[in-house]
């Protein structure tokens, strides 16, 4: 059923289908586990180059010591056929021997003060491990463009930022957060929750909703706070659409993180906000 798919677990492997693949190059990078949210950045991708590379990789170096690395879901058949149904050219699925041939990296990506707030408070290094592999993998990909999934804002906001300040030459490409019906964000982790905490989860999309409808920033956090109620919280934040602490008039970006049970959710939403009366400047 994998027909047409190339797997690469080395190098020399991944450079050999990478030198068949003329023309544009777009990747996107995964840890497995895929599911519909993956499915669309994949589709996403390959409508916009002539070639699609996909990543799985489990990175440890993204994982705190009391995080959930070692039982993180791996599901390496069924996302081969996910992979091969969304048109995927090469997927390149090395062992943490192959992305760190020399062992811990020494030098790694410091994502610099954006790193440590919000998801960077709550898990120190996370981010210098995030960008750390990505740029690794835009390195031995070749490609052209990136996929990435806006619910992990913060996430993408840095890799532009990368990118950017360092002249990597890719472009990155956003796509809208996919949700279940009920309005929960798509995790590989949803898998953990119980219909009950699955239920309690509800709460996160239910309080971006609500925050989302209003237009002030006071009237925005107090709507998303009266949901979020019960629930243990690690952050509620309005920020800019930069992430910029002050958000401003205009595009901005509602962010939460919470703990239903013993697993950690995030997502974020966009919001509006208009410039102050007046009287409330």
């Amino acid at each position: 059923m994998n027909e047409g798919i190339e797997v690469a677990g080395s190098r020399a492997e991944l450079a050999a289908a990478r030198a068949g693949l003329t023309g544009s190059v777009a990747v996107v990078m995964t840890m497995g586990a895929l599911h519909e949210g993956h499915a669309t950045l994949l589709r996403e991708a390959r409508k916009s180059a002539d070639h699609l590379l996909a990543t799985i990789f489990v990175n440890p170096l993204q994982f705190g010591p009391n995080e959930d690395f070692s039982r993180y879901p791996r599901t390496f058949d069924a996302d081969l056929e996910i992979c091969a149904r969304e048109g995927v050219d090469v997927v390149f699925a090395p062992t943490p021997e192959v992305m760190y041939p020399y062992g811990q990296p020494e030098v790694t990506m410091h994502p610099g003060p954006l790193g440590d707030v919000l998801e960077g408070a709550v898990r120190p290094g996370h981010f210098a491990g995030v960008l750390t592999v990505v740029c690794k993998l835009l390195r031995l990909t070749g490609a052209d463009l990136a996929f990435f999934g806006e619910k992990d804002y913060q996430q993408l906001t840095l890799i532009r930022a990368m990118v950017r300040d360092l002249e990597l030459g890719v472009e990155i490409v956003g796509v809208p957060t996919v949700r279940e019906p009920d309005g929960l964000a798509l995790s590989s982790r949803n898998r953990y929750l119980s219909d009950e905490q699955h239920e309690a989860s509800l709460a996160l999309s239910r309080a971006l909703r609500a925050g989302a409808a209003r237009r002030s920033a006071p009237e925005v956090l107090a709507a998303a706070r009266a949901e979020l109620a019960g629930l243990d919280v690690d952050y509620l934040a309005l920020r800019g659409a930069d992430l910029s602490e002050d958000p401003g008039a205009g595009p901005a970006r509602l962010l939460v993180a919470a703990r239903v049970g013993p697993t950690r959710l995030i997502d974020n939403m966009p919001v509006h906000l208009d410039a102050p009366h007046p009287r409330e400047s």
